[in-house]
């Protein structure tokens, strides 16, 4: 083959062969390719080569992981339209089945992010493997997740259970105070005030309670903010292991002109029948705290949302005395007719003088129904939250969606009360959730209660009661707080805990606190719970 180029310029290139014969024209056959044409053709390749190059370099890169084969990886990415779009419709496309598929959590996986990176280097699996071990990954690391909330839950409610060593190590002081000290030991209330205990025209507040801290916090908040505290008579019952220190603070400390009396149960003479109702009642809620307890140690902390049920029945208000003979009440005080209930976990922020000026309609209870959020919320909760709907005889009787009247501050009207068969209807139903296999409702004092007073409650003002502090959450706006009458920590993580409500409301309520434990001089607890604590 031979070039022939012109020296007067690239006008004409001839290329002929050199093994054609002299003879014939056609062995002397030339091409000949236009100068014009070849100079654009050569511009184009020098611009597109090196694309091409750089393009193909990181396809070849990206494709050491992607695929099982270099040369096919680079064959359908380089000839398709839009590398990435096809890597997003795969990666989706493998996510879905992962979705789909079944994970077991029960083999050994994959525990972190750089591990399944390293895997998937290594063994240069696809994106379908990838997806399905991400998918087994995070499935285990969210259950993981749940377990240790559930228990975390199960031990913050187990932290409330106790008693702190600086109110335990109080009473134990007091006891003492009231063994060597005959002021600790005087009259209760002292006899020039006796009178005062049956006369109506007094405002009476009782508690029943074994904590004298939280006594002393509700009395305290009580008398300062009244506006006549001359006209308050406070009765409180105690049990027989608490009488002691109880009687003794309350003897070496006033409240201002406020009478207090303090009366231990081993004091009352009940009738036979008043003693075996009680024993029956207490029975049958120790049959509900050991159901449950079971449960939750069977299900080993791992059910969701059901062993918050169980945790409810192992609270101490489920089995504590004291707030069981609350439906007592008209036998605990025979010679009152009207009074206000208090619970030991409140704190009172307002004059509660006109609670005892309401009409309550002939009702018995007057309690917070409605809600300081509107008409269509409930200020603690519904029936839905308390009973069991799927039973025939809960669904029958009750309405899911009614909202449940709060308990901790209510209007008792005795002479009512005593007019009705309040107490009894408590003990058939009783009864009859036992025969049922306890699943007529949900853990708790309360559920018997609201059947039990049902038609016989008259909704008041819901500043009144403000509850549910002492939870997690408290949704309650802090302008209602502060407008709240009556401020309960209904919650698990009552004020005098270590887990108790960090917020300005815990603040306020260790305030209460401290004042009921050092404005006085005659016996400086103060320093006892300090040397406890």
């Amino acid at each position: 083959m031979k070039f022939y180029i012109s020296t007067t310029g690239i006008k004409r290139l001839t290329i002929s062969s050199a093994g054609a014969g002299k003879g014939s024209p056609s062995t002397a056959a030339t091409r000949r390719i236009s100068g014009r044409t070849v100079l654009p053709l050569l511009l184009v390749l020098a611009l597109v080569l090196p694309f091409l190059f750089v393009r193909i370099a990181f396809i070849v890169l990206e494709s050491t992981t992607a695929c099982s084969s270099t040369l096919d990886c680079v064959g359908w990415r380089f000839f398709s339209g839009s590398d990435e779009s096809l890597l997003r419709e795969e990666l989706t496309r493998a996510l879905l089945e992962a979705k789909d598929g079944n994970v077991n959590n029960n083999e050994q996986g994959i525990e972190s992010f750089n591990q399944l990176v390293q895997e998937m280097t290594l063994k240069q699996q696809d994106i379908k493997a990838f997806a399905f071990k991400t998918k087994a990954m995070l499935s285990r690391m969210e259950h993981k997740v749940q377990s240790a909330r559930q228990r975390e839950s199960v031990y913050w409610h187990l932290a409330s259970h106790g008693v702190p060593k600086s109110i335990h190590c109080l009473c134990l002081k007091l006891a003492e105070e009231y063994a060597v000290n005959a002021i600790a030991r005087s009259r209760l209330p002292p006899p020039e005030y006796v009178s005062r205990l049956s006369d109506p025209s007094f405002h009476h507040l009782v508690l029943l309670t074994d904590n004298v801290l939280a006594a002393s916090v509700v009395i305290s908040s009580t008398v300062q903010k009244s506006a006549n505290p001359e006209k308050l008579i406070f009765h409180i019952v105690t049990d027989k292991k608490t009488y002691t220190p109880m009687h003794a603070w309350f003897a070496i400390n006033s409240f201002q002109s406020a009478v207090v009396e303090v009366k231990g149960l081993h004091q009352y003479d009940w009738s036979q029948e008043v003693n075996v109702g009680v024993k029956e009642m207490l029975e049958i809620h120790r049959q509900i705290w050991r159901h449950y307890y079971r449960n939750l140690k069977d299900d080993d902390f791992e059910s969701d949302g059901e062993h918050k049920r169980f945790l409810e029945a192992l609270s101490p208000s489920c089995l504590s005395l004291m707030n069981l003979l609350r439906i007592y009440i008209p036998k605990l005080f025979p010679d009152l007719n009207k009074i206000v209930f208090l619970d030991d976990d409140i704190v009172v922020q307002q004059d509660l003088s006109s609670l005892w000026e309401l009409d309550l309609n002939g009702n018995v209870v007057g309690a917070v129904v409605n809600s300081w959020c509107g008409d269509n919320c409930c200020p603690g909760r519904t029936y839905n939250d308390y009973f069991n709907f799927s039973h025939p005889i809960i669904s029958s009787n009750f309405d899911h969606d009614r909202c449940a009247w709060l308990y901790g501050m209510n209007v008792f009207d005795l002479a009512a009360w005593r007019r009705t068969n309040i107490s009894e209807t408590y003990h058939q139903w009783l009864q009859l959730n036992q025969k049922s296999g306890l699943t007529l409702w949900h853990p708790g004092i309360v559920p018997p209660a609201l059947i039990a007073f049902e038609g016989h409650v008259h909704p008041i003002d819901p500043l009144w009661h403000v509850a549910g502090l002492g939870s997690r959450s408290p949704e309650v706006p802090e302008h209602i707080l502060e407008a709240a009458s009556v401020i309960h920590f209904s919650g698990p993580a009552k004020p005098w805990l270590e887990i108790g409500f960090p917020g300005s409301l815990g603040k306020q309520r260790e305030e209460g606190f401290g004042f009921s434990l050092c404005s006085h001089s005659a016996l400086d607890t103060s320093d006892a719970v300090i040397s406890c604590s």
